[in-house]
C-alpha cells in the first residue's frame, strides 16, 4: 500500500497543472481582447505605406519626438536638482517633523495628474493666486509683468515645475535608500589617505551610488516622457509631446495613421526605458546592504543651515500647491460670468453648491455631481473586474512554474503602454461600440490589473501550505478551506488591492478622454472641461471637483498605507 501516497501526490500534481492553465484563461482572454487586439490594430495601421510617405507626418513625428525628449530631459534635471539634496537630508539627518515632511513629499506622486495640474493652476494659472497678485503689483506699483516671472511663470516652466513636484519622491526613495546604506568606513579611509570632500564623493561615493542614480533617472524620465494630463491642462495643445499629439490626431485633427505611428514610437521608447530600468534596479537590489549610517541631528552651523533651509524649501514647494487648491475652491476672486459683472470677493461655498445644480436647464448638460457618481460607479466596476481577473492570476503566480514565468511579463505590458495609446487602440478596434460606457471601466481595469496582481501575489505566497493540508485532513471542503484559512490572511491584501484599483480608476484621464461619451463624464474629464471654459464660476467648480478628487485619493492612500503597516506588523 506504500504506493498510494505517491499515486495521490502525482494525481494532485496533475490536477494542479491543469488547474493552473484554467486559472490563466480569464486573465489572458481579457488581455488578448482588450489590449493585444487593439495593439494589433495600431500596428496594422502604422505599417502602412501612406504613413511613411507623407512628409507632413514625418515632420510632425520628428518635432513631437524632439520636444518630448527636450521637456523630459529638463524635467529630470530639475527633479534631481531638488531630489538629491532632499535624499541626503532624509538619509543623513534627524530633525523635528521629518516623518511628516517625508510623507508630504510622497503625496504628490500618488495624486492623479489632473489634481496636480489643477493645484498648480490654482497657484500660478491665469486665475490663480500668484497671477492675480502679479496683476495687482503691475497695476498698483507699475511693475511690468515681464519682470514678475516668479509669480507668473510661463506655461512651459509651469509644466517643468509640476513634473518636479510629483517625481521628486522617486529620487528621495531610491537614492536616499542607497545613501543610507553607505559604509562610513569607506569615507573615513579615503580621508585618511588624503582625499578631500570632492574626491571622496567623486572616487568613492559616486561609483557606489551610480546604479541608484541611473535607476531613479530612468524612472523619472519615463514618467516625464509619457506625461499627458499635466502638459495638456497646463500648457495646452501648443506643447505637443507624443502623448498630446496622439490625442490631437485621434480626436481634434483626425489622422489615425499618424496617431498610430506616434503610439508605436512611444511604445518602443517606453519599453526600452522599462528594460533599462529593470536591469538597473536589479543591480541596486543586488547591492542592498544593511543600514550603515543611522540618521543624526545636525551638528555644525553649515549642517543646521542646510537642514533648515532645505526643509523650508520642501515645505513651501510641496505644501503650497496642495493647500492652494482647496483654498481657491472656497475663494471668489473674480466675476462669475464676465468681467463686467459685480464681484463679491472673499469666502464662498457657491462653487460646491453649483456642483449639484443644472443652471443651464439643458437636457444635455450633465451636472458635476453626476460626473462624480459616474466616477464612483466606474471605479466600483473596475474593482470588481480587477479582483475577478487578478485573483486567478495571482494564485497561479504564488507558486510559479515555467508557465507562470513565461506569462508573467505579458501581465505587465499594459504598464508599458500609455493610457492615450490604449484609448486610440479602443477606437480602432471597436469603432462605434465604444459609445457604450462599459468600455471606460474596461480601460481602467487594464491599467489597474498589474497593480492588483502584484498586491495579491505576496499575500497568497505567504499562506503556509500545511494549514490548508491540516484543514483538508480534518474534512474541510475546498470552499471551506478557502473561507477558514485563505480569506482571513488575504482580507487585508484584498482590501488594499481593491483600494489600488479604486484610486487608479478615479484619477485615470488619458484613456478616458479618448473613449468617454459627453453624457458619461468622469471627475477628471469634468475638471478638464471646466478649466477650458471661461468665467469664474466654471473655474471655481473645477477647483471644487479637483479638491474632492484629491480628498478621495488621499483617503485611499492612507487606507493602503495603514493596511500595509498592519500586514508588516503581522509578518
Amino acid at each position: 500500500m506504500s504506493f498510494l501516497p505517491t499515486l495521490a501526490g502525482k494525481t494532485r500534481s496533475f490536477l494542479s497543472a491543469n488547474s493552473r492553465i484554467l486559472l490563466w484563461v480569464p486573465t489572458l482572454l481579457f488581455l488578448f481582447s482588450f489590449f493585444f487586439f487593439p495593439l494589433f490594430k495600431i500596428l496594422a495601421l502604422t505599417f502602412n505605406l501612406e504613413t511613411f510617405t507623407d512628409l507632413n507626418n514625418l515632420r510632425i513625428t520628428f518635432h513631437s519626438l524632439r520636444f518630448t525628449f527636450y521637456q523630459a530631459t529638463l524635467s529630470t534635471l530639475l527633479t534631481f536638482a531638488l531630489g538629491l539634496p532632499a535624499a541626503l537630508l532624509f538619509s543623513k539627518f534627524n530633525f523635528r517633523g521629518k516623518t511628516l515632511l517625508r510623507a508630504l513629499t510622497a503625496v504628490p506622486f500618488m495624486l492623479p495628474t489632473v489634481v496636480v495640474a489643477a493645484a498648480f493652476n490654482s497657484l500660478f494659472g491665469q486665475r490663480g493666486f500668484f497671477f492675480l497678485l502679479s496683476s495687482f503689483l503691475s497695476t498698483t506699483f507699475h511693475f511690468p509683468l515681464s519682470t514678475n516671472f516668479v509669480l507668473h511663470p510661463s506655461p512651459f516652466i509651469l509644466i517643468l515645475i509640476a513634473h518636479t513636484f510629483y517625481n521628486t519622491s522617486i529620487v528621495i526613495r531610491i537614492v536616499g535608500n542607497a545613501i543610507s546604506r553607505l559604509d562610513p568606513k569607506l569615507e573615513a579611509s579615503a580621508r585618511v589617505l588624503g582625499a578631500d570632500t570632492f574626491h571622496v564623493w567623486k572616487d568613492v561615493i559616486l561609483p557606489i551610488l551610480r546604479p541608484s542614480l541611473l535607476a531613479a533617472a530612468l524612472l523619472v524620465f519615463m514618467f516625464d516622457f509619457t506625461s499627458f494630463g499635466v502638459i495638456l491642462l497646463l500648457g495646452g495643445s501648443q506643447f505637443a509631446t507624443l502623448e498630446v499629439e496622439i490625442y490631437i490626431r485621434a480626436l481634434q485633427l483626425p489622422n489615425l495613421n499618424l496617431a498610430a505611428l506616434l503610439s508605436v514610437i512611444q511604445l518602443i521608447f517606453t519599453l526600452i526605458f522599462s528594460i533599462l530600468y529593470s536591469r538597473t534596479i536589479n543591480q541596486v537590489s543586488t547591492q542592498t546592504a544593511p543600514r550603515f549610517s543611522p540618521t543624526r541631528p545636525a551638528k555644525t552651523l553649515t549642517e543646521r543651515i542646510f537642514v533648515f533651509a532645505l526643509s523650508l524649501l520642501l515645505v513651501t514647494f510641496f505644501f503650497l500647491p496642495l493647500i492652494s487648491l482647496p483654498i481657491r475652491s472656497l475663494t471668489r476672486l473674480e466675476a462669475d460670468r464676465g468681467q463686467r459683472a459685480e464681484v463679491q470677493y472673499g469666502f464662498t461655498t457657491d462653487y460646491y453648491e453649483e456642483l449639484f445644480i443644472n443652471r443651464r436647464g439643458s437636457l444635455f448638460y450633465v451636472p458635476p455631481v453626476q460626473a462624480a457618481l459616474n466616477s464612483l460607479g466606474f471605479a466600483g466596476i473596475t474593482v470588481i473586474l480587477s479582483l475577478a481577473l487578478g485573483y486567478p492570476a495571482a494564485y497561479a503566480l504564488a507558486k510559479p512554474t515555467r508557465l507562470e514565468k513565461f506569462l508573467d511579463p505579458f501581465l505587465m505590458l499594459p504598464l508599458g503602454a500609455s493610457a492615450v495609446m490604449m484609448g486610440l487602440g479602443f477606437i480602432l478596434a471597436f469603432g462605434r461600440l465604444i459609445a457604450s460606457p462599459f468600455f471606460i471601466p474596461i480601460a481602467h481595469t487594464l491599467i489597474a490589473l498589474p497593480f492588483v496582481i502584484r498586491t495579491l501575489q505576496p499575500a497568497l505566497a505567504s499562506i503556509p501550505e500545511r494549514l490548508r493540508q491540516a484543514a483538508s485532513t480534518l474534512g474541510a471542503s475546498p470552499l471551506r478551506v478557502w473561507q477558514t484559512v485563505d480569506f482571513p490572511i488575504l482580507s487585508r491584501a484584498t482590501l488594499s488591492a481593491a483600494t489600488f484599483a479604486f484610486t487608479v480608476s478615479l484619477g485615470e484621464f488619458g484613456a478616458t478622454l479618448l473613449i468617454t461619451r459627453p453624457e458619461y463624464p468622469t471627475i477628471p474629464i469634468a475638471i478638464s472641461r471646466f478649466l477650458s471654459q471661461p468665467g469664474g464660476l466654471n473655474y471655481g467648480q473645477a477647483m471644487a471637483m479637483a479638491t474632492v478628487l484629491m480628498l478621495l485619493t488621499t483617503l485611499s492612500i492612507l487606507l493602503i498605507e495603514k493596511l500595509r503597516f498592519n500586514n508588516a506588523g503581522e509578518l
